[in-house]
């Protein structure tokens, strides 16, 4: 598996200087997965550019089904009332679709007064570098991805979260927090205000976590494989279980414990070469070094023969689930014995 890019954020952190420095452009496209950032610095523009009580007045907004050049045009003709500035904000909209040539002239002479802002939130951002809009977006605007962010940067911003809550919460369980629920801020910010609200003293613990926090799929199956790890078949039985009771798809479950058998086999192999978590890390794309720790960790309980069959036996049970017809939860169910067992070169 090729290693992922490293995410370009250099958009990203000239809008942050831009904004506290209040010299904000006149031309954005805002994308990327980390919803939450974008929607917190587009409050910020608003609050920069607008003046309160005058946002009636300031701020236009268009969505990507009632998009027509024409309408932006006469929004950005609008001149602004008691403020130097509009904001024009228009919603999932594709620009490289449409009416191109149109909206070149509009981009190509807008007024120092406006600030447009194309948001891509339920439709992707997919760039044409071939066309003349790509070269005028490098030219008079900002293409600004909003990626997810780095654990450190992420683990600072939980403890921040939480200090808000009059509570605090150490490195590692902030960490687990990550790892048990995602690291994309939308989905944190929820849970830190449920787990925030139950925690009784002030220091949040690990317990206090898992509670009242809600956990993502793969979490939830990487206690399956904890389990298996530790030769506890009860235990690994019961979490599969527990997310048959969920209606889960037998299916998905199936590709999220494909997925994390490869990176145990993964693990392993970087353990047979004596290569570390900032190996795993690469060769999978993380971010956040926890998951790869606990990776490392599990793949010391298995040799590297029991990881290669396993993975070959995810790929059998995932071409008969789709081919056979046969029942996905006994499949499942299957997998599991076999995966649990306690074979010969289990280490």
């Amino acid at each position: 598996m090729a290693p992922k890019a490293k995410a370009d954020d250099t958009a990203y952190k000239q809008l942050k200087k831009d904004i506290a420095a209040g010299t904000i452009g006149s031309l954005y496209v805002f994308h990327g997965e980390e919803s939450y950032l974008r929607d917190f610095y587009l409050g910020k523009m608003r609050q920069k550019l607008l003046p309160a009580g005058m946002e009636e007045f300031n701020l236009h907004t268009l969505t990507g089904k009632e998009f027509d050049v024409k309408k932006l045009q006469e929004m950005v003709d609008c001149l602004p009332m008691m403020s130097e500035r509009t904001l024009i904000v228009v919603n999932d909209y594709d620009i490289y679709k449409g009416d191109k040539e149109g909206l070149i002239r509009v981009l190509s002479d807008l007024p120092e007064y406006v600030c447009l802002v194309f948001v891509y939130d339920l439709i992707e951002y997919k760039a044409d570098a071939r066309t003349k809009l790509a070269g005028l977006l490098k030219n008079r605007g900002s293409v600004v991805p909003f990626n997810r962010q780095g654990q450190n940067d992420l683990v600072d911003w939980i403890s921040r979260r939480f200090r808000a809550l009059d509570h605090d919460i150490g490195t590692e369980d902030a960490k687990y927090l990550m790892f048990l629920c995602g690291d994309l801020m939308n989905g944190l910010i929820s849970e830190i205000g449920k787990i925030g609200a139950y925690a009784k003293g002030h220091r949040v613990t690990r317990a206090d976590i898992d509670a009242v926090a809600t956990p993502q799929l793969d979490a939830v199956v990487f206690q399956m494989t904890d389990a298996i790890a530790a030769g506890n078949f009860d235990r690994a039985a019961s979490v599969l279980g527990d997310l048959f009771h969920m209606q889960e798809a037998p299916i998905k479950l199936l590709a999220v414990l494909g997925k994390q058998i490869r990176q145990l086999y993964s693990a392993r192999l970087a353990l047979e070469h004596r290569k570390g978590t900032a190996y795993l890390m690469e060769q999978w794309g993380m971010r956040n070094s926890y998951p790869a720790e606990k990776l490392m960790n599990a793949a010391r309980k298995f040799s590297l023969s029991w990881c290669r069959r396993a993975v070959i036996r995810c790929g059998e049970v995932d071409l008969a689930m789709k081919s056979t017809g046969a029942d996905g939860e006994e499949l499942l169910i299957g997998l599991l014995m076999e995966l649990a067992m306690p074979a010969r070169d289990r280490r």
